[in-house]
C-alpha cells in the first residue's frame, strides 16, 4: 500500500536521522539545559562555517530575525524599506510593526524575485534599505541590487528564510552563499524549511562585528551583561532542544539540496513538453535549493486542477494566492501609481507541487502521471 503522499516528508526524514536526533535530544535532556545550553553557540559556530561569514546569532524564528535586524541598524519610524509584493506576509509585517513604511515593487517573471529595476524606480530620499527575498529557494539576482544600495547608500537585509545553502555568483565568478552578501542576512528554521528544525527557530547572521553584537544585545533582553540593558530588546532565543536538531540536520544540508534538485529534475524533465506549464527557471546566477517546486500554469482553471489531485490524494499549495498589496493590512502603504503586473499574474497562476528529500520513485511517477493526466484534460 503506498503510503500518503505530504508536501513535506517530515516523518521519513526523521525516521532516516532517527539515531543521530534522538542522541541529541536525548543528550539536552539529561544536561536540562533547555535555554543557553552550549549546543546554541555550538550551531552558531558551525552554521557561519557553513555559510562562511563571521557571526551568528540565532533567536526564535525568521520573523523575529528580521525584526532584530532592523533594530539593530537603527531604522527609525518612517524610514521607506523596499521588498517585494510577492512573498510570506511576515517580510513586510516587521517594517510595518517598526512604524517603518513598506515600500513594495514588483518582482521578476521567471524567478519570482525582487525585479532590481523596479527597487531603483521606487527609491525615494526617505528610502533606508532594501530587502530582498531569496524565494523558492534560489537567490535574487543580488548583484545589481548591492549596486543600487551602495549607490543610494542603502542597507540590504536579505530575507533568506527558503533559500539557506544557495549559491550566488557575481559576474566575476566570485561566490557567496545566500544571506551573507548584504548588510545582514536572517533565516527562519520552520520545520518545513530545507534545514528546519523540530518548532519554531530563526537566526541573524552578518560579517560586521558591531551590529552582530549589537544583534546580539537586541536578542537577549537588549542586554550583553544580566541586569544590564544598554538597547532597548526582545526575548527571542533558539532553545537549546531545536539547537541540537539543527545541528544534526546542518550536516546534511547539501545532501537535502541535492535531494530536492533531483526531484526537480524529475518534474522538469516530465513537464518540459506539457504546454500550459512553465517549470521553476533556474537563473544563472544562482544555484537552486528547490524549497519549493512551483510552476506557473496556463489555459486552465488552477483551482479544478489541484481539486482533482487532492482527489487522488495529491496535496498542492499556491504560495501566494493574495498579494501583498492588495492585502487590507497594507493598503494605506501602496503608491496608487504602482503596478504589479508581474506580481498578480503569479498569484494567479502559480501551483505547487510535493518537494521534499524523502520521495519513493514510484510516488514522484504517480504524481507525474496524475498531473499530467488532469492538465491534458484541461480540468474537465
Amino acid at each position: 500500500m503506498q503510503r500518503e503522499i505530504k508536501m513535506v516528508e517530515l516523518g521519513a526524514q526523521y525516521q532516516r536521522l532517527k539515531v543521530e536526533l534522538d542522541q541529541a535530544i536525548f543528550t539536552v535532556l539529561g544536561s536540562t539545559q533547555f535555554i543557553k545550553g552550549p549546543q546554541v553557540s555550538t550551531f552558531e559556530n558551525n552554521l557561519a562555517h557553513y555559510l562562511q561569514c563571521k557571526y551568528v546569532i540565532a533567536c526564535a524564528n525568521g520573523t523575529d530575525a528580521l525584526q532584530i535586524a532592523m533594530m539593530a541598524l537603527g531604522l527609525q519610524p518612517g524610514d521607506e524599506v523596499i521588498t517585494a509584493s510577492f512573498t510570506y506576509v511576515a517580510t513586510a509585517e516587521v517594517i510595518a510593526l517598526l512604524r517603518l513604511t513598506p515600500v513594495l515593487v514588483d518582482v521578476h517573471p521567471d524567478t519570482f524575485t525582487i525585479d532590481p529595476a523596479a527597487i531603483e524606480a521606487a527609491i525615494t530620499p526617505k528610502t533606508k534599505a532594501i530587502v530582498p527575498v531569496h524565494l523558492f529557494g534560489q537567490c535574487a539576482d543580488m548583484e545589481p541590487i548591492l549596486n543600487i544600495a551602495a549607490k543610494h547608500n542603502l542597507y540590504v537585509i536579505e530575507d533568506n528564510a527558503q533559500a539557506i545553502g544557495a549559491e550566488y555568483t557575481f559576474s566575476n565568478g566570485s561566490k557567496k552563499k545566500s544571506g551573507t552578501m548584504g548588510t545582514v542576512g536572517t533565516t527562519s528554521f520552520f520545520p518545513s524549511k530545507n534545514l528546519g528544525c523540530f518548532g519554531d527557530g530563526g537566526a541573524v547572521n552578518t560579517d560586521n562585528e558591531e551590529l552582530a553584537s549589537k544583534i546580539r544585545k537586541i536578542a537577549n533582553h537588549g542586554q550583553s551583561v544580566q541586569y544590564v540593558h544598554d538597547e532597548i530588546g526582545v526575548n527571542s532565543r533558539l532553545d537549546t532542544l531545536q539547537a541540537a536538531v539543527l545541528q544534526v540536520k546542518l550536516k546534511y544540508l547539501d545532501d537535502f539540496a541535492a535531494r530536492r534538485n533531483r526531484v526537480a529534475d524529475f518534474y522538469d524533465n516530465a513537464f518540459a513538453e506539457l504546454a500550459g506549464v512553465k517549470v521553476p527557471v533556474r537563473a544563472p546566477y544562482s544555484s537552486h535549493v528547490f524549497h519549493q517546486y512551483t510552476l506557473q500554469l496556463s489555459g486552465i482553471q488552477r483551482d479544478e486542477v489541484r481539486t482533482k489531485l487532492a482527489g487522488v490524494g495529491i496535496p498542492s499549495m499556491i504560495y501566494y494566492p493574495i498579494p501583498l498589496h492588495h492585502q487590507k493590512a497594507y493598503e494605506s502603504a501602496i503608491n496608487p501609481s504602482s503596478s504589479f503586473p508581474v506580481t498578480e499574474t503569479l498569484c494567479n497562476s502559480v501551483l505547487s507541487l510535493p518537494m521534499h528529500t524523502e520521495f519513493e520513485q514510484q510516488e514522484l511517477n504517480f504524481i507525474v502521471k496524475s498531473f499530467i493526466s488532469i492538465f491534458n484534460s484541461k480540468g474537465s
